[in-house]
């Protein structure tokens, strides 16, 4: 597996951790270790700029996700093939205010946005309320059972 994060933002995110995470996502979901990543954190103005570029929208958002292969989930018995994922794009200016608003560490939310756009980087979405259900559930047991085992 290739991760490639850069830090752009000027805010401290905890790489190593967030290496294990990708690393655990990917694991999780049956993809194979060969796939590539890019996970970038920028501050509010980039991530305004691209959310308004990609999707849009006008404002800063938390993450953004780019696929790039299509890759979907595997299974035990026919993991998905090697390819490059995507790329994950996170404010965490915008993290620690949410953070603070949920009760929870930077680090919890970072956990929380890069799980949520691997899911996205794997076809997942939540533009009708079973998909929604579907994909926040799925990163609920991900960050939870990651969380767990980082303990």
């Amino acid at each position: 597996m290739s991760v490639e994060i850069n830090n752009e933002s000027g805010v401290a995110v905890g790489e190593d951790r967030l290496q294990r995470l990708v690393s655990f996502v990917l694991e999780s979901m049956y993809v194979h270790p060969d796939t590539e990543l890019s996970l970038m954190f920028v501050d509010e103005a980039a991530i305004e700029q691209l959310h308004v570029q990609w999707m849009d929208e006008p404002g800063a958002t938390d993450v953004l996700s780019f696929p790039m292969d299509e890759l979907r989930p595997g299974r035990p018995d026919a993991p998905a093939p090697a390819g490059l994922l995507g790329d994950i794009v996170v404010c965490p200016q915008i993290a620690m205010i949410q953070a603070d608003n949920a009760g929870h560490s930077l680090e919890q939310e970072l956990t929380v946005l890069v799980t949520h756009g691997m899911l996205h980087l794997l076809g997942f979405d939540h533009g009708t309320p079973d998909e929604e259900a579907e994909m926040f559930g799925l990163q609920r047991d991900l960050v939870l059972s990651f969380s767990t085992r980082e303990r």
